[in-house]
């Protein structure tokens, strides 16, 4: 999409810190309403049923991406800068929609206006991520996908950590108005730091109202027709080396949303213990440790190769859920259910500096953004599917026995691609 315009002149460090602190952004809400506020609601007595709905209602939105993704590469252009106006227009409305959830009073007894509060709120959200998300496949090199998307992943982590263990923090103590009104203090801050900084070497610090291409022909180019970007996209995203691809990734995603939600929720129900301690583990304890992994996990991305790092991490989350949950008889000893959270903590970002850079290298030129956008649509699906599926299992099964399922899934599904590879070799190989 910027095949033909200026290559980014400003340094890597400010490509990183853009990245970092805008994941950041986005990560407080997240860690606020999936964890901070679900184990609120898990705590106060509700269902799993319950709870795992409030999630999946909070993340549809995030599913609803790909719509998205062609409307914002057909309208890139604005006075502020390219794709800038996306991402500052959406970051104001999910502050205002914040500002609304200053009217919920009694989480639990508003759980209904509450799910549609945040529900608003996720709409913005996902348009904004979409955004940011087609800003960095269009200009950052292949050659630092892997970085770029540690740097993405580990804003995004610290965002979880703040909305997650800081504002559970804050809801338990103060109170929920006082929670939200922090995020929406915080939302705003980022806000203002948005509209002054460049995103991309042809935005300017100020609007400026002169068109930057004159060229007709060039700006046709830029700016795709919606039924072209729709088609083109389809095209791409069933492709079938696309889908044997994203295929592998969606499992992985789905399989530990699965697990995460239903150990919380036994931790909290079962164990009981108590909900902002489960929030504090969940997004607090270990976020450095997590954060210099997820950035040396994307060096190595970019070393070995990403869809090499991404096998290896396969592997090892499998393990890890069989292994853990094996020892499901003895997770009421604190020690234990403690260390298998903090090691779980770093399965979701190894595994996505290796799926991210992957799925960026299926991209097809001109619909970049469109098409990762859709990816990431289909990502979050998986994450709403995964809770909305483990509030259901766990009325009939337990954390530990939906867990070892989830890690003989992904160690089937290694296998299996495995074995096809090798069935797919020339015989004098």
């Amino acid at each position: 999409m910027l095949r033909n315009l200026p290559v980014l002149k400003e340094s890597k460090t400010l490509r990183y810190f853009s990245f970092f602190y805008l994941y950041i952004m986005q990560g407080i809400p997240s860690g606020f309403a999936l964890t901070a506020v679900a184990n609120y609601l898990a705590g106060k007595g509700l269902s799993s049923y319950s709870v795992g709905s409030f999630i999946a209602i909070v993340g549809l939105p995030w599913v609803l991406q790909f719509i998205w993704g062609p409307i914002i590469d057909r309208y890139q252009f604005s006075v502020i800068g390219h794709r800038k106006h996306w991402v500052v227009l959406t970051q104001i409305l999910a502050f205002i929609a914040s500002l609304g959830l200053l009217m919920v009073r009694d989480p639990v007894k508003q759980i209904s206006l509450l799910s549609i509060l945040f529900f608003i709120h996720s709409n913005f959200a996902s348009v904004q991520d979409a955004s940011v998300d087609a800003i960095a496949i269009s200009i950052v090199p292949e050659e630092e996908r892997g970085r770029v998307n540690a740097f993405m992943r580990g804003g995004y982590l610290l965002g979880i950590a703040a909305g997650s263990a800081g504002l559970s923090t804050i809801l338990n103590h103060y109170g929920f108005f006082y929670a939200a009104a922090t995020q929406s203090a915080l939302l705003l801050i980022f806000t203002l730091l948005t509209f002054i900084i460049k995103l991309d070497s042809s935005d300017n610090y100020l609007p400026v109202f002169k068109p930057k291409i004159v060229n007709n022909d060039a700006l046709s180019l830029e700016n795709p027709k919606l039924k072209w970007l729709f088609t083109e996209l389809y095209s791409a995203v069933t492709e079938k080396t696309s889908i044997k691809t994203f295929l592998q990734i969606a499992l992985v995603y789905t399989c530990l949303s699965i697990f995460i939600r239903g150990f919380s929720y036994h931790l909290i129900h079962n164990l009981h213990w108590e909900n902002n301690a489960v929030s504090v583990l969940q997004g607090g304890w270990g976020t450095i440790a997590t954060l210099t992994v997820t950035l040396t996990g994307g060096y190595i991305a970019d070393k070995i190769g990403a869809a090499k790092l991404q096998r290896k991490v396969m592997i090892v989350i499998a393990l890890f859920l069989i292994t853990f949950s094996l020892l499901g008889s003895f997770w009421y000893v604190k020690s234990i259910s403690i260390t298998g959270l903090l090691l779980f903590n770093f399965a979701d970002p190894m595994f996505s500096v290796a799926a991210m850079p992957v799925l960026m290298l299926l991209c097809r030129k001109r619909i970049e953004g469109s098409q990762f956008t859709a990816y990431m649509a289909m990502v979050n699906f998986c994450d709403v599917l995964g809770s909305y599926f483990s509030g259901w299992a766990m009325t009939f099964a337990s954390a530990s026995q939906i867990g070892i399922a989830c890690g003989l899934t992904i160690l089937s599904v290694i296998l299996f691609y495995r074995q096809r590879k090798v069935n797919d070799l020339p015989s004098d190989i």
